[in-house]
């Protein structure tokens, strides 16, 4: 009989998850911060722990990281071992015999970082062949020595065009990468060898920073984390074109992405900083930021800005696309890194595109979580030689809980407020159409940053200040918009999907239908768009029975939909993090489809 193969891909950094294989088949997949339940959490120590919910023995761990393994994991006392490499030991799923820092069953793909982005989009995708464009804020350092002076350099990526192919071939052709270092000369051609490929590639280096960065600078100037990008987009509408910000890239330069020295002060690799003093409006006067109480999201200086970075980002994007197109020779086209989660941009490329035949498929793992799934794939199938698409088109990955009616109800009994009775979908209806809201927890949790109806909080579309009750209850930000999940059957005559059949996971900004936005006021931007989920009842049957039982009860086949979380918090992996969901806030109602009840925490 022949042995099951056990292949465990780690990303180590910020994002930080877990995916597991068997045989290739991926078992589970999560980012750490739901098990750890500290957001963008690094180091997947829990993550490797749930492994053993599944084997008791790896035959590899595949690291994945932007710097090496060696370098820059941490040690354990005594053995020496990076740290990572021990506890896969101390936990039994390595051979426990061999104490060395290069275990053979350990396998760094450090340092490859834009590479693992490309192999879980495409093989994740339906094509044979793709080209595949990652553009992140800074993916590996690459230590290369300068081909104009011979001295060392270290490089950081920025956006890469990389070709991929069944069952293991990835060629790289392009990168923009960023150096601490202002150099004489910005294109180079570089042997392979400097960066552990074959062959040679265009090589674009600049001492400023890269489409994303550039994003992370505006994020930052706007008065959040850098990693917080997503908070950028949802104002950027918000905002007006303002001609003094015409040129956030350099247009003098001959490759798309680089940053206007002006506007921008580089600090490769971490992010990048607005220069506020280069023009006298980007700075608030006290009278201004009195006037908007200390919320910079409502002075006109940040609004603009963030429309700025957005409308001409995806532009720089859009360039990179046709680049990628030219140079790898194939219509398919993969997208990934952080800027692959952008979902206004995705959707605009389907009509900048749409006469040039480009086939798009944007990874919806699209964050550093999703280069473990590239590793352990990329490993599998460079080891086996395995060419079977897979098409993985499924997020529902998370570790199978499996909870029995009794594990429900010791989980309610560790609540002092918390009561379960039993429930059908049209007590549900009847809850959401009350203003109340209901989350709804069932199955495998969704991979990837987006909730897919396992883990969401729902509410009533129909409802015109939904939004801003909705944001206040979860603590998020006024200008922040929802998402709506609608039955498949009947998405087009309620949004322009621009030729796209479905959008299952969540990943496009649409626009709705003439119409529309009057009946669902509460899951519609103010630019008239909606980031929506298609479902049928072959992706998630029992979301999709209880979307249709709202839309009998009230013509509208779509419910709001949003993450079951609380501002600043984790989406929720356990029943005992959704209880304690409940507990913290002023949401009363969870919903567990599978097993017929409802659990109402009194507040």
């Amino acid at each position: 009989m022949k042995n099951d193969i056990w292949i465990a891909g780690i990303a180590r950094g910020h994002n930080a998850g877990v995916c597991l294989l068997k045989n290739g088949e991926i078992i589970f997949s999560i980012e750490e911060e739901r098990l750890s339940r500290r957001k963008y959490d690094g180091g997947p120590y829990a993550g490797m722990v749930k492994i053993l919910d599944y084997t008791d023995k790896l035959d590899y761990l595949v690291v994945a990281h932007t710097q090496s393994l060696q370098e820059t994991a941490g040690k354990v006392d005594f053995s020496g071992e990076d740290v990572y490499t021990g506890l896969a030991r101390k936990l039994g799923l390595i051979d426990q015999n061999i104490q060395t820092q290069a275990h053979p069953q350990v396998i760094d793909m450090s340092q490859q970082h834009h590479k693992l982005h490309a192999a879980v989009a495409f093989y994740r995708s339906p094509f044979e062949e793709a080209v595949a464009l990652i553009a992140d804020g800074a993916g590996s350092m690459i230590p290369v020595s300068n081909p104009h002076t011979g001295e060392g350099l270290a490089l950081w990526e920025y956006e890469s065009i990389i070709t991929a192919s069944y069952p293991a071939n990835f060629k790289t052709l392009y990168k923009h990468m960023g150096c601490r270092d202002p150099l004489v000369g910005a294109d180079a051609s570089f042997s392979g060898e400097q960066f552990g490929e074959e062959g040679e590639f265009q090589v674009m280096i600049s001492d400023r920073g890269g489409i994303t960065k550039t994003y992370e600078a505006v994020t930052q100037y706007c008065g959040w984390q850098p990693i917080e990008a997503g908070k950028t987009m949802g104002l950027f509408p918000y905002g007006n074109e303002n001609s003094d910000l015409d040129n956030l890239f350099d247009p003098r330069s001959p490759h798309p992405g680089v940053f206007d020295r002006n506007l921008f002060i580089p600090n490769v690799p971490n992010g990048a900083y607005v220069n506020d003093g280069f023009y006298d409006f980007l700075q608030a006067t006290a009278e201004q930021f009195d006037a908007v109480e200390g919320d910079l999201t409502k002075l006109d200086s940040r609004r603009d800005m963030a429309y700025a970075i957005q409308t001409q980002s995806q532009a720089e994007m859009i360039k990179l696309i046709r680049k990628a197109v030219e140079m790898g020779d194939t219509k398919n086209v993969v997208i990934s890194g952080g800027y692959g989660l952008n979902c206004v941009a995705n959707y605009e490329y389907l009509d900048a595109l749409k006469d040039e035949g480009i086939n798009i498929y944007v990874e919806p793992i699209s964050n550093d979580a999703g280069t473990a799934m590239g590793a352990a794939l990329m490993y599998w199938h460079a080891r086996t030689d395995d060419e079977t698409n897979r098409d993985l088109n499924t997020l529902y990955l998370g570790p199978d809980h499996n909870y029995t009616i009794d594990d429900i109800a010791l989980a309610v009994t560790k609540s002092d407020t918390a009561v379960m009775k039993d429930a059908n979908d049209k007590d549900i209806v009847d809850l959401i159409t009350s203003k109340n809201i209901v989350t709804v927890f069932q199955g495998r949790s969704e991979n990837g940053p987006r909730a897919l109806g396992n883990r969401s909080i729902l509410f009533d579309p129909t409802l015109e200040d939904g939004k801003d009750y909705v944001n206040l209850v979860k603590n998020r930000e006024y200008f922040r918009p929802f998402a709506g999940s609608i039955l498949a059957e009947d998405v087009h005559e309620w949004f322009d999907l621009r030729g796209m059949d479905e959008t299952p996971h969540m990943m496009y900004a649409v626009n709705c239908q003439p119409g529309v936005e009057e009946k669902i006021p509460a899951i519609i931007h103010v630019d008239g768009t909606c980031r929506i989920q298609t479902v049928t009842k072959e992706q998630n049957p029992l979301y999709h029975r209880l979307i249709t039982a709202f839309k009998d009860k009230t013509g509208v086949p779509i419910v709001f939909n949003t993450s079951f979380n609380l501002g600043g918090d984790p989406l929720v992996e356990t029943i005992d993090h959704a209880i304690d969901t409940l507990e913290k806030s002023d949401i009363e109602y969870l919903y567990l489809p599978e097993h017929g009840k409802l659990i109402t925490v009194s507040n």
